[in-house]
């Protein structure tokens, strides 16, 4: 599956297609659970590019997350997807993904200490990378996953959230404690995080002094950058919406390492 429907019309330079890119497993473990990522950058990267730590939906390590992963990574990135639940669980459908994703939502405690693993493990891979300059982003599950990494205090320049969840039991509390810059690109009619939960973020995130932004997409559901997306009403992917989400996480990034 190839992302060039929308994703051809921004300014991510070379397409998937086009590039040659290393493409590496990379396995690690917490002592009781063993992960496997995917390290990915353009074979012709220079020393010292920004790093992207990715968090894919709640499907997991996929190809489709893989070929996301290219896209973004084009000529200019290397970015690390994630391992969140563990080698032996590989949903193979909504039904499996929902109990994977539940599970690690229900324990925030887990979900925090397995993505600041996962981001170490990306720090110590030998690549092309400038480890001062680092981003972490996510897609729906992932989404709400690297925003509750940055309530860990996680030293990155930036957390992008792509319609992810929104609300933590422990929102109020420790939202302050985030350190990057947060952006968070939302479907206006997304009825898996409703308005009431996007208010809920926003008088957190107002209580404190963190630099965070507020993206809303009018006529546009959940999951709307997934192109195979197709729950009408509900989980739809939005051609338009996804092309102005990637454009504006692109210039906060430009904005930060340029």
């Amino acid at each position: 599956m190839r992302y060039l429907i929308s994703l051809a019309c921004l300014s991510f330079g070379l397409s998937a297609a086009q590039a040659d890119f290393v493409q590496k497993t990379v396995n690690y473990t917490d002592g009781t659970i063993d992960y496997s990522g995917v390290l990915i950058y353009n074979d012709e990267l220079k020393a010292d590019a920004p790093g992207i730590f990715m968090v894919p939906n709640w499907m997991g390590v996929t190809e489709g997350s893989i070929e996301k992963a290219k896209m973004i990574a084009a000529d200019k990135y290397v970015i690390f997807v994630a391992d969140m639940y563990g080698v032996n669980i590989r949903p193979k459908n909504s039904a499996e993904a929902g109990d994977a994703a539940g599970f690690v939502r229900a324990d925030r405690s887990l979900m925090r200490a397995r993505a600041a693993l996962g981001l170490e493990t990306f720090l110590a891979q030998e690549a092309p990378l400038n480890k001062e300059r680092v981003a972490a982003i996510g897609f729906c599950f992932g989404g709400g996953t690297v925003l509750e990494l940055g309530r860990t205090g996680a030293e990155l320049d930036a957390i992008v959230s792509f319609h992810g969840d929104l609300m933590s039991p422990t929102l109020a509390e420790d939202a302050g404690q985030t350190q990057a810059q947060v952006l968070v690109l939302h479907g206006a009619a997304d009825p898996f995080v409703p308005q009431s939960d996007v208010q809920a973020f926003i008088d957190a995130m107002l209580a404190t002094d963190v630099d965070w932004e507020l993206v809303q997409y009018s006529g546009t559901v959940h999951s709307f950058t997934d192109p195979t997306a197709n729950m009408e009403g509900k989980a739809q992917y939005n051609a338009i919406s996804a092309g102005r989400a990637f454009e504006r996480m692109e210039a906060l990034l430009d904005e930060l390492w340029d």
